[in-house]
């Protein structure tokens, strides 16, 4: 039986992608488990783990689903993202995101 769900987005440079996910995240990381592996644990089940893995950056996908895509939108305006803004999707409305490395993030919400 499975318990918990740790995405993963591979990065190449990983003080970069730091600043970067902090931005979306709001805040640092919660966990440094080894050397290149930072986590954030974004409730009991569930997170995003970002690896320095550069023969393998930018070729990541992760779509996490909000409580708040407006807010979201807002966070991620303050930390200088670039995006699209809300569209249509699934449904919803989501939030495409691209890290420094091109890992495609998705923010889905209402």
């Amino acid at each position: 039986m499975f318990t918990r769900v740790l995405a993963n987005c591979t990065v190449s440079d990983l003080d970069r992608a730091e600043q970067w996910y902090a931005g979306l995240f709001g805040r640092g990381p919660d966990a440094r488990p080894m050397a290149g592996l930072l986590e954030w644990h974004l409730a009991d089940t569930f997170g995003v783990q970002v690896w320095s893995e550069p023969d393998r950056a930018g070729k990541s996908s992760v779509v996490l689903e909000v409580t708040d895509l407006d807010d979201a939108v807002a966070r991620a305006d303050a930390a200088g993202m670039e995006h699209a803004g809300p569209q249509p999707g699934g449904g919803r409305r989501i939030l495409q995101l691209s890290d420094p490395d091109g890992n495609r993030v998705v923010l889905s919400g209402d």
